[in-house]
């Protein structure tokens, strides 16, 4: 979806649909499936599989205590599904246009620059984590849990560092809150249908099947 305000706003109805209700999750995947095709790209996203494993790991003790377990691992990795597309999707600059398109040019750019930094960053942390990886597996260590702590380390002072550098950064250049932008949107007319069909998901989770052939009779 090139639209990044119909894109967000298809991703929060299929995230709400998604944790409402099973069918709402089942509904939102078989979106996932038909609009976006990441099967490929999600083989090629390590970070799903400790993901995944934390999100089972959870399940099993919800099961244990008495809880649907089964249940919440598969509207939980329906979530994490549509996060990956919407994070994939997400191209520089597009959060700060739409903050601006939606708040205004002081409280939107402001909010929107802010997101535009944090997907930066999290762009930077992925691949700063794909280069331990790589070094780990170039110097021959394994498992990944023996050195996840001191990859943590290496990883949150990498962030605190470029963190620091971009606030010193914008203080010499003088910045200090707002900005002028005039935002533009290309609105294809799959991004329309995509969305509709996102909203026709809710409907789905909000009400139960049984309530469809209540209304057929």
């Amino acid at each position: 979806m090139q639209d990044v305000r119909l894109r967000t706003a298809a991703a929060v109805l299929l995230c709400i649909s998604a944790f409402y209700s099973i069918p709402g999750a089942v509904a939102a995947f078989l979106w996932w499936l038909i609009f976006t095709g990441r099967f490929a790209q999600v083989k090629q996203f390590r970070m799903m599989l400790p993901v995944a494993a934390m999100i089972a790991f959870f399940s099993i003790v919800l099961a244990l205590t008495g809880g649907d377990g089964a249940s919440y691992f598969i509207r939980m990795m329906v979530i994490i599904l549509i996060g990956f597309w919407l994070y994939t999707e997400q191209k520089s600059g597009e959060f700060l246009r739409f903050g601006v398109w939606l708040l205004g040019e002081r409280a939107g750019f402001e909010l929107g620059m802010m997101a535009d930094m944090g997907m930066q960053t999290l762009h930077l942390l992925i691949h700063d984590f794909h280069q331990i990886r790589l070094a780990e597996t170039l110097k021959g260590i394994n498992p990944l849990w023996k050195t996840l702590v001191p990859a943590g380390f290496v990883l949150v002072n990498g962030t605190l560092s470029r963190a620091e550098s971009t606030a010193e950064l914008m203080a010499v250049r003088g910045y200090r809150d707002g900005g002028s932008l005039c935002p533009e949107f290309i609105t294809p007319k799959m991004d329309i249908l995509s969305t509709g069909t996102a909203l026709c998901v809710l409907i789905i989770a909000l009400i139960p099947v049984s309530e469809f052939f209540i209304l057929y009779r």
